[in-house]
């Protein structure tokens, strides 16, 4: 019997986690090993019953890591900074657990990792924005793992589609919806990904050729986006979904700085943000990704919002 070729997975209950099990899962090529705080958790079980497996670990522990990835031919590894340990009291904390969860993924002797990261804001705008910290330290991580010896690949997602519901994107009016983000201006085009579709595929085809020579995947960043529009297109798609109006409204500001100057950042210097690389990217067509479009993406909002008895037939 053939040994089982385990991909360890972070992050494995959050949308991109979730993704890349699904793709794992129907591919079958791969066992996901899904990491978890609580292997105890309903949610683990159903994992667990869908035929991964589940072990549990913690970013600021790497012994713990070791444990819970050795066996593993390849890791799938993402930081989040938001998580209560990290923000707002520890803004390089984030760093800390990237680092360790490479290291340990290199103690556990794994031969590729994908991390999920991020362009640096204070490197795109020549130091003028500098509290997007999320931006910032995935982009430390990310050169970290470069540096560290493994046979590695980086993601980067542009804003989540699924934020439509996560964090209620729409908000309702009396005739139909808002879309309300801060700084950003009309003109500004905005990269989308559609994560629950696409970065499981994605990461999928990077697993099943980063041994091929021939593909030079290696300390590569692999953009995962499907659309790249403005605000106003965005909301206009929404209505055309949704038989309502849809508007855009610039906001002073969200409450939280690092996101203010997300925002402002990503509207400003637009044009930086995975600079150079066609929408759907390429190479990860050229590895028989079959990338969503924003359309479809449309139905899937208009199926949800009309469950909520919103929208024309």
């Amino acid at each position: 019997m053939a040994s089982l070729r385990i991909v360890t997975v972070f992050g494995a209950t959050g949308t991109q986690g979730q993704s890349i099990i699904n793709a794992l899962l129907a591919d079958g090529t791969f066992t996901p090993r899904a990491i978890t705080r609580n292997p105890d958790s309903e949610t683990a079980n159903a994992l667990i019953a869908r035929g991964a497996q589940v072990a549990k670990a913690d970013l600021m522990d790497k012994e713990s890591m070791v444990k819970a990835i050795r066996g593993s031919e390849a890791v799938f590894g993402l930081t989040n900074y938001f998580e209560p340990s990290i923000f707002p009291g520890n803004p390089t904390g984030e760093i800390e657990q990237g680092k360790n969860l490479i290291d340990a993924a290199k103690e556990a002797g794994v031969k590729f990792f994908v991390f999920s990261g991020l362009p640096s804001m204070s490197r795109i705008s020549g130091g003028k924005y500098t509290r997007a910290r999320h931006f910032d330290n995935k982009e430390v991580i990310e050169e970290y793992l470069k540096a560290s010896g493994l046979v590695n690949a980086t993601v980067h997602l542009g804003g989540f589609l699924e934020n439509f519901w996560i964090f209620k994107m729409l908000k309702k009016t009396p005739t139909g919806f808002d879309i309300a983000v801060p700084k950003f201006t009309r003109e500004a085009l905005h990269n989308w990904s559609w994560v629950t579709r696409d970065v499981g595929p994605a990461v999928l085809a990077l697993l099943k050729n980063y041994d091929d020579p021939t593909k030079a995947i290696s300390g590569k960043v692999f953009p995962v986006v499907n659309s790249c529009v403005t605000y106003p297109e965005l909301a206009e798609m929404c209505a055309k979904a949704l038989g309502v109006p849809v508007t855009f409204t610039i906001k002073e500001t969200s409450g939280i700085e690092e996101l203010d100057e997300m925002f402002a950042c990503q509207s400003e210097f637009a044009s930086e943000f995975f600079k150079g690389v066609p929408v759907p990217n390429p190479e990860l067509t050229a590895l028989g990704v079959k990338f969503s479009i924003i359309e479809e993406f449309m139905e899937e909002v208009k199926t949800r919002f009309w469950e909520q008895g919103v929208g024309k037939a």
